[in-house]
C-alpha cells in the first residue's frame, strides 16, 4: 500500500484532436477528459456519443469539436451501437480503427446500463468510458445514481439532499470479468493516458475507464478549481485511483491521506452539511476504501 502512489515520467503528446472553439463550459472536467484521452487514442478513433453534455459539445452535424469520426446516438444505447459500428469495421476487415462509447453518469449509471451490461456480457471489443459529473449536467443539474451522498441537486432541493450513497459502476463492470477495468481522474493526466493506453492495446474484449470529471456549473465551484477539485477527490480517496483486470486483478494506483472535509468544504453543492454529516460520509469513505484494500491483498492473480 506504502507503493501505490502514481510515478509516472512518461510524455504526454503535444498533438490535439479537439478544435478550439468548442462549447462547454469554462472549467468543463469533460472537456479536459476528452483532449487527454485522445492523446492516447490518436486520429483511428471512432467515437459513439449518447444524449450527454458531449452530445452538445461535439456539436450538431456538420459542425464538430474533434478531429475523429462521431456517430452520436440515443441516451440509451451507447453500449449497443458500439457494438454495432465494431461489426461493421470487423466485416470491413479494420482492425486500426478503435471504437469508444463516451457517455456521461446518467448514460451509463441510469438510462444506459442496460445497453452498456448486455455489451460487456457479450464481451464486445471497445472501450467504455464514463465521465463522471455526478449529476445530469446538461438537462439542469438533476441526481443521477452516480450523484453522491451529501450531495444537493435541483432534483434534491432544500433539507432534501440525497441521502443514499452513490453507485459503484467500476464494480458493477468489473463483476462482468471484462479484460479491464480502470477509474481515471482529469487531475492526474499521465496517469489517465496510460490507462488509456492500456485500454487500447487490449483488444478482443470490452475495456471499462470511470473518468472523475468536475463540473463548476453543477458543483457550484469556481472554474478555475477545476482541477484542484478533482485532485482532492483522489486526495481524499473519495474517488480512488485502481485497475482491475478480468474482474479479479486489482492494482491501486494512489492512496490518499487528506480529509473529507478538505474537499467538500469549497463546493457549493455540499454547503448545507454539518460537521455530523460531514464525519458519515468520512466514515462512508474509510469504509470503502478498507474494501478496495483488502481486494488488492486477497487477489486471486499473482
Amino acid at each position: 500500500m506504502e507503493d501505490c502512489q502514481i510515478m509516472l515520467q512518461q510524455k504526454i503528446s503535444d498533438k490535439d484532436y479537439m478544435y478550439p472553439g468548442h462549447v462547454a463550459c469554462p472549467g468543463c472536467g469533460a472537456a479536459i477528459a476528452m483532449r487527454f484521452a485522445l492523446k492516447a487514442l490518436g486520429e483511428k478513433t471512432m467515437m459513439v456519443i449518447p444524449a450527454c453534455c458531449w452530445g452538445v459539445i461535439a456539436g450538431p452535424y456538420p459542425q464538430t469539436s474533434l478531429k475523429v469520426p462521431i456517430l452520436h446516438t440515443a441516451f440509451a444505447t451507447a453500449g449497443a451501437t458500439a457494438s454495432g459500428l465494431r461489426a461493421a469495421l470487423d466485416m470491413k476487415e479494420d482492425t486500426e480503427t478503435t471504437v469508444v462509447a463516451w457517455a456521461g453518469d446518467g448514460g451509463t449509471f441510469d438510462i444506459g446500463i442496460q445497453a452498456l451490461s448486455g455489451a460487456v456480457e457479450r464481451n464486445e471489443d471497445f472501450i467504455y468510458v464514463c465521465y463522471d459529473n455526478e449529476a445530469y449536467m446538461n438537462t439542469g443539474v438533476q441526481r443521477s445514481s452516480a450523484t453522491p451522498f451529501g450531495s444537493r441537486t435541483t432534483t434534491t432541493p432544500g433539507k432534501d439532499w440525497k441521502r443514499s450513497r452513490k453507485k459503484n459502476i467500476t464494480e458493477i463492470l468489473a463483476a462482468h470479468r471484462i479484460p479491464y477495468a480502470a477509474t481515471a481522474s482529469i487531475a492526474f493526466p499521465e496517469d489517465m493516458i496510460q490507462k488509456f493506453n492500456v485500454a487500447k492495446q487490449l483488444k478482443g474484449g470490452t475495456r471499462f475507464l470511470h473518468v472523475f470529471a468536475s463540473c463548476p456549473t453543477g458543483w457550484r465551484i469556481p472554474t478555475e478549481i477545476s482541477v484542484k477539485i478533482a485532485r482532492l477527490a483522489v486526495q481524499t480517496n473519495v474517488f480512488p485511483l485502481y485497475e482491475i483486470k478480468n474482474g479479479i486483478d486489482y492494482r491501486l494506483n494512489y492512496k490518499g491521506d487528506r480529509p473529507v472535509t478538505d474537499y467538500l468544504k469549497v463546493q457549493g453543492r455540499f454547503k448545507h452539511l454539518t460537521d455530523d454529516d460531514i464525519k458519515q460520509i468520512q466514515d462512508m469513505v474509510d469504509e470503502d476504501w478498507e474494501l478496495l484494500r483488502r481486494k488488492m491483498e486477497n487477489n486471486l492473480v499473482t
